[in-house]
């Protein structure tokens, strides 16, 4: 029965370790997206300097009479796409972060991404699992949870529940 609960509670620790947290960040704050003041051009860098930013996290663009894109590095320099590999301006944008690397975002107004509405966005690596000390169960289930969806993962979980339990 004890080696049954020690399982139970190496795969507790190892489901644990995979849940994976998402965040949704408001572009800008309560300011959304809009032209800066002439006196700070860089505000959208300047926000995005100040978090941190991981797979699968969100942006929020909120903006009246904008517009969003998501462009290459080249066309953010020159302030100019023809071919945005996102777009959108129906006020209310989210675009989903989900490779690490850096993302370029500019607004598809004339004019405004030479007065400041454009963003780089830094997104981190992800980090590397713990490591469990001397316990190749431990390892085995993770390695398993790692490679298994969640509702499996569930479902094995509770199977375990019942074998020990009843």
């Amino acid at each position: 029965m004890s080696s049954k609960i020690y399982i139970l509670f190496n795969l507790f620790f190892a489901l644990h370790l995979v849940a994976v947290h998402s965040v949704k960040f408001h572009v800008g704050g309560d300011a959304g997206w809009a032209v800066p003041s002439s006196k700070n051009d860089q505000l959208y860098n300047d926000w995005a300097s100040k978090n941190r930013f991981k797979i699968n996290d969100t942006l929020y663009f909120e903006y009246t009479k904008d517009s969003v894109l998501g462009v290459t590095e080249e066309e953010y320099e020159k302030c100019r796409s023809t071919h945005p590999m996102f777009f959108s301006n129906n006020g209310n944008s989210t675009y989903t972060l989900d490779h690490p690397g850096l993302y370029y975002f500019m607004s598809g107004v004339a004019g405004h991404c030479e007065r400041g509405l454009k963003m780089i966005i830094k997104v981190l690596e992800p980090e590397s699992p713990p490591q469990v000390a001397n316990s190749t169960t431990a390892s085995a289930a993770y390695e398993f949870a790692a490679a298994t969806s969640t509702p499996t993962i569930l479902m094995l979980f509770m199977s375990f529940s019942w074998a020990v339990f009843m």
